[in-house]
C-alpha cells in the first residue's frame, strides 16, 4: 500500500488470484475464527469480573509493598480520581454509591453486579483457562502457519515514518482502503494485533500468575521480573485497559467500515472486497 490512494484510479488493482472490488473472497481462516470468538467472549468476562475484584481494594502501588497505609499512585474514591498529583473528577461514573457502599466501578461493568469478591474471583480465575489455553494453542497455530509471519509482520517500507503518517491520516479521515487492499491488513491494524499477541495479553497472564503467592513459590522469577507483587497488580491493571481501549476502538472501526460485511467475515471467513470509487 504505497501508492497514493487518495489518486482514485480508474479501476482497483487486482489480488494475486484477480480479485477486485465487489467481490466476495476467503478473509479470515477457521482457526482465526474460533480463537476470535473464544477469545472475545473470555476477555469481556475477565474484564468484567476483574473489575469487581478491583472494587475490593480500588488503590495501585509500586513496588514490593502495597496496603492501606503505603504510598499508591492511583486511587478510585468517592466521585474523583487520582493518578498521581492529579485529581479528575469522576461523579457518576466512577466511585459511586452502589448497594449502600461506594464502589469504585458501577454494578453496570462488573461481575457479579452486586459487590462478591469471592464469586468475582471464581469468575476470574475459571474463564483464565479459557482465555491462555486457546490462546496458547492460537500462538502455536500461528506460528506453525506462518500467519504471524505472513500476514502481521510488518515490512520495512510500512514501518517509515511518512508511511504511518500516511495510514494516520487516512483513518483519521475515514477512508479506508478498498479492492484488493482491503484484503490485507493494514500497518495500524498490524500494530495495533502485535501490541495486543505480544505484549497485553501474555501481560495480564503472566502479572496474573504473580499476584498468586503459590506461584510465586513455584517460580520466584515472576516476582523479580514485574518488581513486586503489587507492581504486578499495577501492571495487570495497565494491560486490562489497554485490552479495554482496544476492543472499544476495534468495535468502532468495525461500524465504521461496515458492520455486516466485517461480521461475516468473522463467522463464515467470506469478506465482501470494498469498491473502489469508479468501479
Amino acid at each position: 500500500m504505497t501508492q497514493d490512494e487518495d489518486a482514485t484510479p480508474p479501476a482497483a488493482p487486482a489480488d494475486a488470484d484477480g480479485a477486485r472490488g465487489g467481490d466476495i473472497v476467503a478473509r479470515h481462516r477457521l482457526v482465526t475464527r474460533l480463537w476470535h470468538g473464544t477469545n472475545a467472549f473470555s476477555v469481556f468476562v475477565m474484564l468484567m469480573s476483574g473489575l469487581m475484584i478491583f472494587n475490593a481494594h480500588p488503590h495501585l502501588y509500586w513496588g514490593q509493598y502495597g496496603a492501606n497505609f503505603d504510598h499508591s499512585w492511583l486511587d478510585i474514591l468517592p466521585g474523583r480520581v487520582r493518578v498521581g498529583p492529579w485529581t479528575i473528577p469522576t461523579p457518576g461514573v466512577l466511585g459511586v454509591q452502589a448497594g449502600g457502599r461506594i464502589v469504585a466501578f458501577p454494578p453496570l461493568v462488573t461481575i457479579p453486579s452486586h459487590y462478591d469478591l469471592a464469586s468475582a474471583r471464581q469468575w476470574h480465575f475459571a474463564f483464565a483457562w479459557l482465555l491462555v489455553v486457546p490462546g496458547l494453542l492460537f500462538g502455536a497455530w500461528g506460528f506453525a502457519a506462518r500467519h504471524f509471519q505472513r500476514d502481521l509482520a510488518p515490512s520495512a517500507a510500512e514501518l517509515k515514518p511518512a508511511h504511518l503518517l500516511h495510514d494516520i491520516g487516512r483513518h483519521v479521515r475515514l477512508r479506508f482502503p478498498t479492492g484488493a487492499a482491503a484484503r490485507r491488513y493494514n500497518i495500524l491494524q498490524k500494530l495495533a494485533y502485535l501490541t495486543v499477541l505480544f505484549v497485553l495479553l501474555p501481560g495480564v497472564a503472566l502479572t496474573g500468575l504473580t499476584m498468586s503467592p503459590a506461584m510465586d513459590a513455584a517460580w520466584p522469577w515472576l516476582l523479580h521480573l514485574f518488581g513486586g507483587r503489587p507492581s504486578a497488580r499495577s501492571i495487570h491493571f495497565l494491560c486490562a485497559f489497554g485490552l479495554a481501549l482496544f476492543i472499544l476502538v476495534h468495535l468502532v472501526m468495525v461500524v465504521l467500515a461496515g458492520p455486516i460485511n466485517e461480521i461475516r467475515s468473522m463467522i463464515t471467513g467470506r469478506y465482501r472486497l470494498p469498491k473502489e470509487k469508479g468501479e
